[in-house]
């Protein structure tokens, strides 16, 4: 049962400052979709980095309009695949561990993806700022990746048009929309995502 990964990679690194695609950005001394990529490799029986037109190395393919986007184009370079691993390479702070937890956590469901219980106060606003109400964050969860699935119910929750993939926020709620079942692995909230240079720093801090 061949499991492929698949790095999603095509960010810009704007938010970040960076003067290139945020998966080049260094983190650490090395570039930041590195991180990811020697973990999945650890576990995956193969690793598609999808990243930004005319930066592509060798075995990557290009990415999408959007994150999706990427992701079924990378799926798509797989035929083999019957369990994929998505993970952003933007979250550096991946570790095998919690890969394999995903993996064995797929049993019974189509997807199983990493997320952090949420520990703030969440409210539901109006949109002019009014508090509708507030939510029980007992049962609240922040996602993150790696998120893991059966290829064939990913590859259907993919084939949907760029627009849908657009407004996708994760490839686990395309799978909800064609009626698959999603489990929660927890998952620490130090695999975040590098969003700023912020981020960054505290990624090279952790790593070094």
């Amino acid at each position: 049962m061949a499991v492929v990964g698949i790095v999603p990679a095509g960010g810009s690194g704007e938010r970040l400052g960076a003067d290139r695609p945020k998966a080049f950005a260094v983190c650490a001394g090395r570039p930041l979709v590195e991180w990811s990529v020697e973990v999945l490799a650890a576990v995956c029986d193969r690793v598609i980095v999808a990243g930004p037109a005319g930066h592509l190395l060798p075995g990557w393919v290009e990415g999408g309009p959007s994150r999706s986007a990427s992701v079924r184009n990378a799926l798509a370079a797989a035929p083999e695949a019957r369990t994929v691993v998505v993970h952003d390479a933007a979250r550096p702070m991946l570790t095998k561990e919690l890969v394999e937890r995903c993996l064995a956590s797929l049993m019974g469901v189509d997807g199983a993806i990493a997320a952090a219980p949420v520990t703030d106060t969440i409210k539901k606003a109006y949109p002019d700022g009014t508090v509708e109400r507030t939510l029980d964050r007992s049962r609240l969860w922040a996602i993150q990746t790696p998120q893991v699935f059966r290829a064939e119910t990913l590859r259907r929750a993919l084939a949907v048009d760029d627009e849908v993939l657009a407004g996708a926020t994760d490839d686990a709620s395309l799978v909800e929309a064609v009626g698959g079942s999603v489990r929660v692995v927890e998952a620490s909230p130090e695999n975040f995502k590098v969003t700023s240079a912020a981020d960054l720093a505290r990624a090279e801090r952790l790593l070094c």
